[in-house]
């Protein structure tokens, strides 16, 4: 495997990221497992939103993680595929309607 700044063991010390701040680790911790419990949403739904917001901050141990979470719950690769398409069109959408400021900037110095 190509060597990348991302080691891809570094995922499974995730949960040592509190050995520093045990009390914050737990807090984050609790909270993580509440929000991916079956509610509103079921945890398959949960997982494949998961994996397009991994896409859009472009998070590489998240897209591991999410990957499998995804398969392991039956998400198939074409479901991964337009998650990441629908990820892939608001992030572009949301750097072209950003445009709007530079518009706006041009015709206030135009004028």
């Amino acid at each position: 495997m190509q060597k990348t700044y991302y080691d891809p063991a570094d995922l499974k010390k995730f949960g040592k990221i509190s050995e520093w701040n045990e009390e914050l680790g737990a807090k984050f911790f609790d909270y993580y497992g509440k929000v991916f419990e079956e509610g509103a949403l079921t945890e398959r739904e949960k997982s494949l939103i998961a994996l397009a917001v991994s896409h859009t901050i472009q998070c590489p141990y998240c897209i591991d993680a999410y990957t499998g979470d995804g398969l392991q719950r039956g998400i198939t690769k074409e479901e991964m595929m337009e998650a990441l398409h629908v990820a892939a069109a608001i992030r572009g959408g949301a750097s072209l309607v950003h445009g709007v400021q530079m518009m706006n900037k041009v015709n206030k110095l135009d004028m």
